[in-house]
């Protein structure tokens, strides 16, 4: 049977650094608080004038292009998940396509929130099965900063900018994405959303005076949420594929807020030198978070290696996958 498997991984980062130091210089805020309550240390921030997500996104391609040798043609279609669009259209995949020159492929966006990893590489593993495609590229590009508001206290320390990205093939052998699950419940909405700027509420003068067009979350219902639906899905996924926890090598959770981390994976009874963390050095990235993390950490992973990935988002979104890693490092 054919599967699908990850075959290169890439990411990008802005050099930009905002750290807790420089944070509380435009905020009431300090590093011990922010550490204290979400583990954040600093975070990168994409400010040049002019660009966008899809800037990011093609930098993370075209390195990925470069460091796994392939063909531009060869590429069959590049999905990209994001919370961060350059424009409501057209498509971030399809400036992300055209300015790495993927002439032969098809392009588009899904919006999955922070779950947008999980659920897009789902899709890609959709396609190659079906034989429909032999070479998808899932790229996660979100300008989280596009859309923080720097006057708000509980929400600005939470997110950065980055982009990362998977090259995703079809084999034969026993590694790939092995099973996933995904939930939604619509009832999440008004507890983490962007109030303005859709087609319900378009911005108006009064929409931009009252800072509706900025991430509104509700912290403690989300965080409620997130260590209990995190949880109960990679829970799920394990027991479906009988893995124990002396069977799973890595945990890799979205990057949203360290005590949910933590509490994931200490109820979980995952060691935790087996979870992958790395949201100290650039907060909250959104759907970018695991692969961002899983490139960090590339140097680790061996071929063979079962990887859990949960996720938790706005809608809210959430689920978990299991993934046995296809390759030794470099």
């Amino acid at each position: 049977m054919v599967n699908a498997k990850i075959s290169g991984i890439a990411s990008y980062v802005p050099d930009e650094v905002l750290d807790n130091d420089m944070l509380s210089r435009m905020v009431d805020t300090n590093d011990e608080w922010i550490t204290t309550r979400v583990g954040i240390k600093q975070r990168r921030i994409l400010k040049e004038e002019g660009k966008g997500s899809s800037w990011m996104g093609i930098q993370a391609v075209e390195k990925l292009l470069k460091e796994t040798s392939t063909p531009r043609e060869a590429v069959d279609m590049l999905i990209c998940a994001t919370s961060n669009p350059d424009y409501r259209f057209p498509s971030t995949a399809s400036v992300i396509a055209h300015e790495c020159g993927l002439t032969s492929a098809y392009a588009y966006d899904i919006q999955a929130a922070c779950a947008g990893f999980i659920v897009t590489l789902q899709a890609a593993r959709a396609y190659i099965q079906a034989g429909l495609a032999k070479k998808v590229i899932v790229v996660c590009a979100e300008k989280m900063s596009s859309m923080t508001d720097y006057q708000d206290r509980a929400t600005c320390p939470l997110f950065g900018d980055a982009a990362a990205c998977v090259l995703v093939e079809p084999t034969e052998e026993p590694v790939g994405v092995i099973d996933a699950e995904f939930h939604v419940d619509g009832s999440g909405l008004p507890h983490l959303l962007m109030k303005a700027g859709g087609s319900v509420k378009p911005a108006t003068k009064e929409t931009v005076e009252a800072r509706e067009h900025y991430i509104y979350q509700e912290g403690r219902t989300v965080y409620k949420h997130a260590v209990r639906d995190m949880l109960s899905s990679t829970l799920s996924v394990m027991k479906r594929n009988n893995l124990a926890v002396q069977d799973v090598d890595w945990l890799v959770p979205h990057q949203a807020n360290l005590r949910i981390i933590e509490a994931v994976a200490g109820r979980t009874k995952i060691a935790e030198e087996k979870v992958l963390v790395n949201i100290q050095h650039y907060g909250n990235t959104s759907a970018a978070s695991i692969p961002l993390c899983l490139d960090e950490f590339k140097g680790r992973l061996k071929k063979g290696d079962k990887i859990l990935m949960t996720a938790f988002g706005a809608g809210f979104t959430w689920g978990a996958m299991y993934l046995i890693w296809a390759f030794d490092p470099s």
